[in-house]
Parts: C-alpha cells; structure tokens; sequence
C-alpha cells in the first residue's frame, strides 16, 4: 500500500498545525499510523488535547489526601490513553497510582534498578522483555515462573523489578497506545512454588498492575499451566475486572492457539518462534548498563527510573546469554483456550491485567 492511498485515512494530520504547536511535542515521534490507531481507538484528538489533560489536572483538588507528585501533561497523558480519554477515569487511575505507592511504601524505597532485591530479579529474567515488538506494535513481556528462586527473590521484589520496568518502558509514547503483551511460561513451576503465592501477595500484584498502573495490555498469555494454576484463580476471582479476565489465554502445551494471536516471528523458541532463544540477562542488561553482572556484587549508582533513556544494545551483544530452564511447550493441532463463561470455571485465568 503506497502513501498516496492512505492520504484520505489520514487526511487530518496536515491540518494540525497553528494553535496546535505548542502540543506536539506530546506527539513527537508518533508514526501517523501510531496518531490515528490513537485517534480511532483511543479517542485522542490533537484539537483538544490540552484540554483534556487540563480536566484531569484540575480533579486532583478533589483528592487532597494523595499526594500527587508528578502532574506534567506527558505524564497525565499516558493515564488518557490508558482510559481511552475518558477523564473521570483517568483520574482515578491516576489517584490510585499514587495511593498504591503511598499505601506500599516500602515497596518504592530506592524503587531503582541498582536495588539490591530489584537487581537480582533483573538479572534472573524478571521480566523479560524482547526487543522487537509484534504486529500491533505492542512491547512483548516474559516471565519463565519456573526461575523463581525463592532463596533469592522475594515475590516482592519480582513485583517491584516489574513495575520498574514498566515505568521505564511506559516513557515511549509508541507503547502508551499499542501497549503490551505478556506471556508467562509456568513449564516446571513446581506446587511447593505456587504455594507461596498466596491471597495478599497475588492482590498486591493485581492492585499494582491492574488497578494502578497506566498502561495497555492486549493480553496475557498462558502456557504449560500446571492444574494447581487454575486451582489458584479462586483465590484472585474478587479482585478481577471482568474485562481483564477477556484478556487471558490458557495455551496449554499447544502453543498454534498462541501464534494465531502473536505470529511467531515475533517470538523466540521456548514458545515455537523464530527468534534465538531468550537470553534473560538482555533486559536487566538494558536497564543496569555497566554495572551489569550475574554475580552477587551489587553497586550502586545513581538511576532515576522516571528519566530512563534507551540504551545501545551493543553492549547486550557483546555479553553471553545465560543459561534459564527452557519451555516444554510443543505446537500441536488444536484450538486456542479462551475464558469461557458457565460450567468450564477451571480454565479461568489465575492473573489479568489492565
């Protein structure tokens, strides 16, 4: 399809101009197919775009016990885009991102990637995050549970590491409209791990990723789930969205019902793609730069996770992949796992996100 014959879809990009300078940098480096999947599906209009992010701004005297501290318009814009413009919405959003950190404290103390507990989950893949994006432009997040090494990371820590991550990756305006995927490979994750999932920690999670934070997920996929998984979700079943649980696919060991919804060149071969193995040490590489190290030496320096910047993959490349339990996931015939209301409860999904 060449230029000329998408002129008429985006025939309002060569208006804004005039009165709307002063609004584009929010939009700078925006592919026009990224400016009008936002302006279909999100209901981002450039016209009054300011007024938007003024309507939440001026909500936050209504809430005079959250501490706000941040209320730039980038910032705000991306809890618009999380609510698809609906300020209301955005709003509470943004209120109980920051009430969860006021309500957790603990939990955003020296909330930097060189934390000692934030680091190790790092370095053992939590999350992983792969370097290019899918089809819809969405950021593609793993986590292996099978490397939790409960001797040497809390389930808060891997929480933490994640929601770090999230604000680093949450900085590109790209992925505050096309969003995220995660797929989380339970191959080997054991019933004496799952036990130590319990009730509060699991809410702790959902309150954080579902209820707090801005960000798009377009699923999150399961695969080789262990019948004790499906157990768990009873536990979480109060404290899931309706529309999140529509978000969940159970794939089994039959990993054609998750290429059919992320082709499988955008993944790597633990979930039957075409990409190299994962290297899980590539995105905690990412985000620690020089004091990168798979031992138990720590630094510290200095890292503000609100002004992340991209780094070189150079230095992923020069530094050797290390080695992670492996997915035993096979491709088989078969139809995909969805949620489904009525009798089939036991394939519900144990987490959703928002």
């Amino acid at each position: 399809m060449g230029p000329v014959s998408l002129l008429p879809k985006y025939q309002k990009l060569s208006t804004w101009k005039g009165d709307l300078a002063k609004m584009t940098h929010l939009q700078a480096g925006l592919s026009p197919e990224t400016i009008e999947k936002a302006r279909l599906e999100l209901n981002e209009n450039p016209d009054v775009l300011h007024q938007d992010i003024q309507q939440v701004r001026d909500m936050i005297i209504t809430r005079p016990d959250i501490g706000f501290l941040r209320t730039d318009d980038a910032f705000i814009l991306r809890f618009l885009r999380a609510r698809k413009f609906h300020q209301v919405d955005a709003f509470r959003l943004l209120a109980q991102y920051f009430q969860y950190r006021q309500l957790n404290l603990d939990m955003f103390k020296n909330f930097k990637a060189d934390d000692p507990g934030i680091k190790r989950a790092l370095i053992d893949g939590f999350p992983g995050v792969l370097e290019n994006r899918d089809h819809y432009g969405r950021k593609i997040l793993l986590l292996f549970a099978a490397n939790w090494d409960q001797s040497r990371n809390s389930f808060t820590d891997i929480l933490r590491a994640i929601l770090l991550s999230l604000e680093v990756l949450i900085e590109d305006p790209e992925l505050q409209i096309n969003g995220f995927i995660l797929i989380i490979d339970w191959s080997n994750f054991s019933f004496k791990q799952a036990s130590k999932l319990t009730p509060s920690i699991l809410k702790l999670a959902i309150e954080g990723l579902q209820d707090s934070f801005p960000a798009r997920f377009g699923g999150v996929h399961f695969v080789n789930q262990p019948w004790y998984i499906h157990a768990l979700y009873t536990l979480i079943k109060p404290f899931l969205k309706d529309k999140t649980r529509k978000r969940i696919f159970l794939h089994g060991n039959n990993l054609n019902s998750l290429h059919q919804l992320i082709h499988p060149e955008f993944l790597p071969s633990e979930f039957g793609g075409t990409l190299p193995p994962y290297d899980m040490g590539t995105w905690a590489r990412t985000l620690l730069g020089p004091d990168y190290s798979d031992e138990n030496d720590y630094t510290h320096t200095s890292y503000n996770a609100m002004h992340v910047k991209h780094t070189s993959s150079n230095l992923e490349r020069e530094c050797s992949p290390k080695p992670m339990k492996r997915s035993q996931s096979v491709v088989e015939a078969g139809t995909l796992k969805h949620e489904e209301k009525g009798e089939n409860d036991n394939t519900q999904p144990l987490l959703a996100l928002d």
